[in-house]
């Protein structure tokens, strides 16, 4: 599995095609973070922005290959493997670019609460922001496993789907997303710094669930 990984990982970097989302990602922090706003406000923000981020890094790992190089990377190891490395790539890539971002706004913020009139302790507020962050990219990457193959293979259809559904997974109540980012701009409002974990769990859980089914599917239907 190790080489799988470092095989997909290999391929997201040379193929460049990791830039858009990433890009996309910097200018939604540039426009929605600045310097001196309240922490948890931002780093509520940092985390939503990364979900849809997230789900467009999975439909670029699993479409990175040629069909003939995945066909033989499936026969290798099978095609239910070859397609987990590539979620969990993107994971990790949307993983690495969440926690980064999380460190960065954690350290430009002012660790106060919505009004300015509570001081919030900055180091608790960084790891619950990189809790809600890591609850994003795992709902973004549960998304994109059911907004592309083998479940949806036109662009056409996939793609408004994958929107679509990012959208609804950040604002639809209930969702883990919602829920982890919500309670950050709600402890903001407060003074305190709520720890997302409940919403974690359960967005571990959905990306688990999607990936089981979209392993599942891919060794029934060929490209």
């Amino acid at each position: 599995m190790t080489a799988l990984l470092r095989y997909q990982a290999a391929l997201l970097v040379r193929s460049q095609r990791w830039l858009p989302p990433f890009i996309l990602y910097l200018v939604f922090l540039g426009v929605g973070v600045q310097s001196g706003q309240p922490i948890l406000d931002s780093l509520g923000y940092a985390a939503a922005a990364l979900l849809p981020v997230a789900a467009w890094l999975v439909r670029i790992c699993v479409s990175n290959e040629p069909p003939a190089a995945r066909a033989c990377v499936s026969a290798a190891v099978g095609p239910a493997r070859a397609h987990l490395a590539s979620l969990l790539v993107a994971l990790a890539a949307a993983v690495v670019l969440g926690s980064a971002a999380t460190l960065v706004v954690t350290l430009i913020s002012d660790p106060v609460s919505a009004d300015h009139q509570i001081r919030v302790p900055r180091l608790p507020a960084g790891a619950a922001g990189l809790c809600a962050a890591l609850a994003c990219a795992l709902l973004g990457t549960a998304v994109g496993a059911l907004t592309t193959w083998p479940l949806l293979r036109s662009p056409g259809r996939a793609v408004p789907t994958m929107l679509l559904a990012a959208l609804m997974a950040v604002v639809t109540t209930g969702s883990p997303a919602q829920a982890a980012v919500s309670g950050l701009v709600g402890g903001s409002r407060e003074g305190s710094v709520p720890v997302p974990l409940l919403p974690l769990g359960a967005a571990v859980l959905a990306m688990a669930g999607a990936t089981a089914v979209a392993c599942a599917l891919t060794s029934r239907r060929s490209p």
